[in-house]
């Protein structure tokens, strides 16, 4: 269910991105802890984090504390991981990469919304810059991905769409979906019934 207006997150410095010197297992640490906070989570806890990366526990932490040294993580004792400033403009630009690359598997090469989150997975590590920027002006600059995902500007800001939960309405009440979380079943069911983020929206 959409509200009428949105609001802009707050941005840093406003700097744009650079993720090219990062490793893929700092790039998807960075990816997994932005994850955990995005949906109004406290952070990422260090089994949660060995989870997501299927890793041992012990290597996570030892992960976690190389990214704390290097001023991208913040994690004390018995508290969750969170990002750092910078920790959260690098997440930002392979937020950015991941979703550009999802509304273009889906809008031109015809892939489902269920598919596509592991093709970007695969190609968000790879891709240039000046590949990236191709593709998002081809796009005609969009704002949200095919599930309604908030997909970070070149500069740095992301506008975060004003939306209400659909537990908190009553029953019986019309809306839009504006946003789904992309878990593949989930969305191969509302496929199957025809609903994408954005639409009017039924029960499947």
């Amino acid at each position: 269910m959409t509200a009428p207006l949105e609001r802009r997150a707050p941005s840093g410095s406003g700097g744009k991105s650079s993720v090219a010197g990062d490793s893929t297992v700092t790039q998807d640490y960075l990816k997994v802890v932005w994850a955990a906070c995005e949906w109004g989570g406290a952070g990422a806890s260090v089994t949660g984090l060995a989870k997501r990366m299927e890793v041992a526990p012990s290597t996570a932490s030892e992960n976690v504390a190389r990214l704390v040294e290097e001023g991208l993580l913040v994690h004390e004792p018995y508290k969750a991981v969170t990002l750092s400033e910078e920790g959260r403009r690098r997440a930002m630009g392979m937020i950015r990469r991941h979703r550009i690359l999802e509304t273009y598997l889906v809008t031109r090469l015809g892939f489902g919304w269920d598919e596509v989150h592991a093709e970007a997975e695969e190609l968000e590590h790879a891709v240039s810059e000046r590949l990236l920027e191709r593709l998002d002006a081809v796009l005609g600059h969009p704002t949200r991905d095919p599930h309604g995902d908030p997909i970070p500007t070149a500069d740095g800001r992301l506008i975060v769409p004003d939306l209400v939960g659909l537990e908190t309405l009553p029953v019986g009440s019309d809306g839009v979906v504006g946003r789904i979380q992309d878990d593949a079943e989930t969305l191969r069911r509302l496929g199957a019934g025809r609903h994408r983020a954005g639409q009017p929206g039924a029960d499947p």
